[in-house]
């Protein structure tokens, strides 16, 4: 998927930028073991600690004190901000728990994936099922998955609308 995505955003001169706090930079990672990645990647910026998710990409404090790092709504406004910060066409969040112990009374396996892009914003989460106890390696690869899943889904969209 990274290769597919890297080879989408060249040919439609886009760019991306990354916002990660469960997969605490393989995501970025993924994209740049990608031959011809700097055509494509701006950046990105591992916000692990909460305090630095509203820092350093401008989620509403009021917003994470509310509902936790863990939630929909800040991966969406993770998204976004790393996209408006690093000036990129696309901007993609990854929020979740590995593991092993639940966060702000969210289970391991519980994440929330975004992707920012000129068509707007989407949003992907999953949940563990109660019997099911995901390792941190299973999570977070499950989180880079969705949410490059979700950046090609908006590079088709995006693609489709172009050759209307």
């Amino acid at each position: 998927m990274p290769r597919r995505a890297v080879e989408l955003l060249t040919r439609l001169g886009r760019t991306v930028a990354v916002a990660e706090s469960l997969t605490g930079g393989a995501l970025t990672d993924d994209l740049v073991t990608v031959p011809g990645a700097s055509r494509c990647l701006r950046g990105g910026v591992v916000a692990y600690a909460t305090d630095l998710k509203h820092e350093l990409l401008g989620v509403d404090a009021g917003l994470l004190s509310r509902v936790g790092p863990v939630h929909p709504d800040v991966a969406r406004a993770m998204a976004e901000g790393v996209r408006t910060r690093l000036a990129a066409d696309y901007g993609l969040a990854t929020t979740g728990v590995a593991g092993p112990d639940p966060q702000g009374g969210r289970p391991p396996g519980t994440f929330h994936v975004a992707v920012a892009g000129p068509l707007g914003v989407e949003v992907r989460s999953a949940a563990p099922a109660e019997t099911e106890v995901p390792g941190r390696h299973e999570v977070r690869a499950a989180a880079r998955a969705a949410c490059l899943g979700l950046l090609l889904e908006a590079l088709g969209r995006e693609n489709r609308e172009r050759n209307r």
